[in-house]
């Protein structure tokens, strides 16, 4: 398979461009079995007509042929602004692996797929797309833009992200999010992908800020990237093992099946209770598993960018 040999070449991610392409391509093609059927067609050169807009431009051969409306997009044409944040500490560098494969991905690989999968989306929609990345401070930030040389510069940014291992580089979330939030003045479509690990747990600053993300009428999409067989179901052996905090350093020495029980509980009420913020704040919230695949981000933007628009 091309997008696992790619996937395997040393260093994870040589050409970051032909993955997102290979991911878009593969999820357009079976938009057939989902609402979207009849749109990814004319993917890039139209969009669906709204009512009370004008007629002028209605391509009336594609209606002929599908039965539905869309009107004729033009070079100059920018529908949405979007912002992609995406969380660059040592947590989201984990598992650390020494070659990636497109089942055997850590959280920051993942991201970063992701985001230039949407970049590609967002470039074959004309749309302006910006990039955030933080870790123990503000690590690079790029307005909304929609230019080929500004899409090649965010990809490059992604692949030396990846390829960069962060060591104890800790991060509070909710204090890179209020600047991020500064910088942000025209209404957008905002991704974040994180793994929502805290140095120091403080939930109620960190939605304040998410919340601070939705001023001026931006969208939140919050991608919660874990590695669920690791993360969430604690599938380790039970020889003795020191699990270290990749940010802090600390250490506990254990046996995995002593702990396995009551921590599954406590990370299942966690994620539950995270849902449950989002929800309270208007947030969407939308898990990511690293072992699943991209579809539910892609699925996830068509619907939030339908809904935008």
């Amino acid at each position: 398979m091309k997008l696992q040999n790619e996937l395997n070449k040393a260093g994870g991610f040589k050409n970051l461009e032909h993955l997102a392409k290979q991911v878009v391509e593969g999820f357009i093609s079976g938009m057939h079995k989902s609402p979207f059927h009849g749109f990814s067609a004319e993917f890039a050169e139209h969009k669906i007509y709204n009512q009370g807009e004008s007629t002028k431009h209605i391509d009336w051969k594609l209606f002929a042929k599908t039965d539905k409306l869309y009107t004729k997009r033009f070079d100059d044409e920018t529908n949405l602004r979007c912002h992609i944040i995406l969380d660059n500490s040592s947590s989201m560098h984990y598992p650390i692996l020494s070659n990636f494969s497109i089942s055997n991905l850590n959280k920051i690989a993942f991201s970063a797929l992701a985001s230039a999968s949407l970049m590609h989306i967002l470039k074959r929609q004309r749309d302006a797309v910006g990039l955030s990345i933080y870790s123990d401070g503000y690590d690079f930030y790029a307005p909304e833009k929609g230019s080929e040389r500004h899409h090649q510069m965010l990809i490059h940014q992604l692949e030396k992200t990846i390829e960069k291992k962060q060591k104890n580089k800790h991060t509070e979330t909710y204090t890179l999010l209020h600047q991020i939030a500064e910088k942000i003045h025209r209404r957008s479509l905002i991704f974040l992908f994180t793994d929502m690990f805290q140095t120091q747990t403080n939930e109620q600053k960190l939605f304040e800020a998410l919340r601070h993300l939705k001023h001026n009428k931006h969208e939140v999409v919050l991608f919660h990237v874990f590695d669920s067989k690791k993360e969430l179901n604690f599938n380790f052996d039970n020889k003795p093992k020191r699990f270290i905090d990749v940010e802090t350093g600390q250490y506990i020495n254990l046996y995995a099946d002593s702990v396995k029980e009551n921590y599954n509980k406590m990370v299942k009420e966690y994620f539950k209770q995270l849902k449950l913020k989002c929800l309270q704040y208007k947030i969407k919230y939308v898990q990511s598993n690293v072992n699943q695949g991209f579809n539910d981000v892609l699925t996830t933007y068509m619907i939030e960018r339908q809904k935008f628009i």
